[in-house]
């Protein structure tokens, strides 16, 4: 049973209307967890997979396999997370998925073999996966319209705050209790993590447009109510009063709404669907392309010492990553900002331009006679260069897009197309660059990054037409 469209639209403004409070702010929070161990795990993996080779004897290809499992998970959790969430509802849907962080973080953490920790990280890129379009529409529901592309940006931010406390936590164990075994620690860490906020998540409610869309306007206005109240106040009138509980009349119909992924090539909404899938996808081939040359780099700049024990190494060239992704955070505090001044699409052609500079800073160093080495201003700033414009731009308009410019029946079916298009591009990083390296060489590599860049930007410009007003969320 589904809500009249004029009965609906009276929830929907009276959520785009309310003020904010401390339990949006919480359930924001809650709903963005997903995210922060996004992050935390992939920078957590890179520190431990020299202390994983070493406990395993674990050769290149199944290092490979390795890497490339939490993608491939990733591909097939947002594929089925946001039908899943469109179906089933927001609530149940990343409650799910955090479950199976959880779950696979302890799996790896408690690894036996290498096989264990193949399986721990696709259950982890599955996990991840489902959440991303999940959270995504989940905080983009339930937003005021003044803050909804703050707070949007704020949930994908968390990403590499999460970067950032796997490489404190990383070096503080290192430091700490150096052994080869540090690496469980790292694993289980993420693991707390994620019970963590799966104990939150049992306390947040459920979309309310969500409900609306389903036709349970009694629980929609309930939760409209509970959103104005600030530690025992009186709930505030700001609309929400005057919505009804549903009853059987001619203003509720037995019409489902269309969900899947049909709807978004129909022609209401193809341009739309390009918009959110291929500036995404071409992002993430630059963003993991790039990754995987940070310590091949820094390494050459000698960061570590030649004659230095394993984990000294280690130590030293987690102390250069962790300097160049700081970076990373202070592109997202830009973009807190930018993003609802400037707007999405002015932010993501302007961040996909930075990230081509800072290639191009990049490319000058490699293409020198003396070598990289000789230019460590160059590559130290095409590196922070194109991570800050990474971030201040497409890292977090394009996980902002699809949530908005979709209605709350395909909102997180869009959402999960874009972000498995979007890990199919982290895959062609993590896969093909490292075979483009051996044919072309580092060189051949950047250009291929500039090119990339170039091409998001192409992308973003030419579909710029299919976006919408900024704040609003489509219906």
């Amino acid at each position: 049973m589904t809500a009249s469209p004029a009965r609906a639209a009276s929830v929907f403004s009276a959520l785009d209307d309310a003020p904010m409070t401390w339990r949006h702010y919480a359930y924001w929070l809650a709903a963005s967890g997903g995210a922060f161990l996004d992050g935390f795990s992939v920078s957590s993996l890179g520190v431990a997979l020299p202390l994983l080779k070493r406990e395993f004897a674990i050769g290149p290809l199944f290092v490979g396999l390795i890497g490339s499992a939490l993608v491939l998970g990733a591909v097939l959790g947002s594929a089925i997370g946001g039908i899943g969430a469109d179906r089933f509802g927001r609530k149940p849907t990343f409650i799910a998925d955090m479950a199976i962080i959880a779950l696979a973080c302890l799996i790896g953490a408690a690894a036996p073999n290498a096989r264990f920790i193949l399986l721990s990280q696709f259950l982890l890129g599955v996990g991840v996966g489902i959440d991303f379009p999940t959270s995504g529409a989940y905080v983009s529901e339930l937003m005021p319209r003044k803050a909804r592309n703050r707070m949007t940006v704020a949930t994908i931010a968390l990403q590499s705050v999460g970067m950032a406390a796997a490489a404190l936590a990383g070096l503080a164990i290192l430091k700490l209790r150096p052994s080869t075994e540090d690496w469980r620690l790292l694993l289980g860490a993420g693991g707390a993590i994620a019970l963590l906020f799966l104990l939150a998540r049992t306390w947040t409610p459920e979309s309310a447009r969500w409900l609306a869309t389903q036709g349970r306007l009694g629980e929609a206005t309930a939760l409209l109510k509970s959103l104005s109240i600030e530690f025992g106040e009186k709930p505030a009138i700001f609309g929400a009063e005057a919505i009804a509980a549903p009853a059987p009349s001619p203003d509720v119909t037995p019409h489902a709404p269309e969900v899947g992924y049909s709807a978004l090539f129909a022609a209401a909404y193809r341009a739309r669907t390009m918009l959110v899938s291929l500036p995404w996808m071409l992002m993430d081939i630059a963003t993991y392309g790039v990754g995987l040359f940070t310590p091949v780099i820094l390494g050459a700049m000698r960061f570590g010492g030649a004659d230095a024990g394993p984990l000294a190494t280690d130590f030293v060239d987690a102390e250069g990553s962790a300097v160049v992704d700081a970076f990373l955070i202070i592109g997202f505090a830009a973009s807190l900002w930018a993003v609802p001044r400037y707007g999405r699409i002015a932010m993501q052609v302007a961040g996909f331009s930075g990230m081509a500079l800072g290639m191009l800073l990049l490319l000058f160093a490699a293409m020198t006679d003396d070598g990289a080495k000789a230019h460590l201003a160059f590559v130290i700033g095409g590196f922070t260069l194109f991570n800050f414009a990474m971030n201040a731009g497409p890292n977090a308009t394009t996980f902002t897009l699809a949530p908005t410019l979709f209605p709350t029946a395909i909102r997180a079916s869009a959402s999960g197309f874009a972000a498995a298009c979007a890990k199919i591009g982290a895959a062609f990083g993590t896969f093909v660059v490292p075979q483009l390296q051996d044919a072309w060489g580092l060189v051949g590599v950047i250009a291929v990054m500039i090119a990339v860049s170039v091409a998001g930007l192409m992308a973003t410009a030419g579909l710029a037409h299919a976006v919408n007003e900024e704040g609003a969320l489509e219906e």
